[in-house]
């Protein structure tokens, strides 16, 4: 229902101008020239993802206020004031018709008016399939910080493992995935997450215990893998600074493993790997 002035319109389905390709209308009186008309409309959506306005009148007022707490701003004007809470949020905009690149009055599809189209985009949080997604993203980082590890103790502890070896906890890190996407469709993320990773970091401490004949490495790679899953888990959980972090840690990292191999001679390790795949020691320079 419209009301125009005061007095209700039913409106009609379909659209009798060539400028929009579907709508509704109403047939009212607006040849009186230079009259405020003043018209009220109310509007129940369902299932939208967006809701955008475009700027016909010469100078356009929007306000918009919902429960909605992830808005996206998005279009060719942003909201003047905008106020983003727990609650939900609020935007304004104001939109002059000097701002745009067609005039009040044309025939037929001379201008393009959706390009100065605004509005708000309601984004979904990150949801479980999302989340799970997102894992796999991260997965090659895992594995190649995981053998890093893995080399990083063969070089200190002088003991070589096997590629073999390598392969199968490989496939342990590969596995954790299919793990969390089963359980993740009849539990909550986080409490497949923390099952999946248990489950994998356990099986890989294990099997590094029976290869190393050690229990302080087994614990050092399980804290490594701890602390690796438990950074990733962070990742997920962010939204707007998840790069941001992601790069940071990733050049910590980075620094760090410069900072501990700084006086490693790599010339002597690898031409001294056949001895080594020998005697299961590999050359460290003083």
């Amino acid at each position: 229902m419209l009301k125009l002035n005061g007095e209700n319109f039913n409106l009609i389905s379909g659209l009798k101008n060539k400028i929009f390709k579907s709508g509704f209308y109403s047939d009212f009186d607006l040849s009186t020239e230079y009259v405020l008309q003043n018209f009220d409309i109310e509007l129940e959506l369902n299932g939208m993802e967006n809701l955008d306005f475009i700027p016909l009148g010469k100078f356009t007022d929007v306000n918009i206020s919902s429960p909605w707490n992830n808005p996206s701003f998005a279009g060719a004007f942003l909201p003047t004031t905008r106020e983003v809470t727990e609650d939900g949020f609020t935007a304004q905009w104001k939109v002059n018709h000097f701002n745009r690149s067609y005039p009040q009055e044309w025939e037929s599809k001379t201008y393009d008016t959706f390009s100065s189209a605004f509005g708000v985009k309601l984004l979904v949080p990150v949801d479980e399939y999302q989340k799970t997604m997102r894992t796999s993203k991260y997965g090659m980082m895992i594995v190649v910080l995981t053998f890093l590890s893995f080399f990083m103790v063969e070089l200190f502890s002088k003991k070589v493992i096997h590629p073999i070896q390598y392969l199968l906890v490989g496939l342990a890190l590969l596995i954790f995935y299919s793990i969390l996407l089963a359980i993740s469709e009849y539990i909550l993320f986080q409490y497949s997450y923390l099952i999946s990773s248990l489950l994998v970091v356990a099986l890989i401490g294990f099997y590094v215990k029976s290869i190393y004949k050690s229990k302080q490495i087994a614990s050092i790679i399980t804290g490594v893998l701890f602390m690796f899953y438990g950074f990733m888990y962070v990742i997920l959980q962010l939204q707007d600074y998840s790069l941001l972090l992601g790069t940071i840690a990733l050049f910590v990292i980075l620094a760090t493993i410069m900072f501990f191999t700084r006086k490693i001679n790599w010339f002597e390790i690898f031409s001294g790997k056949e001895k080594a795949d020998k005697s299961g020691t590999v050359p460290i320079s003083d």
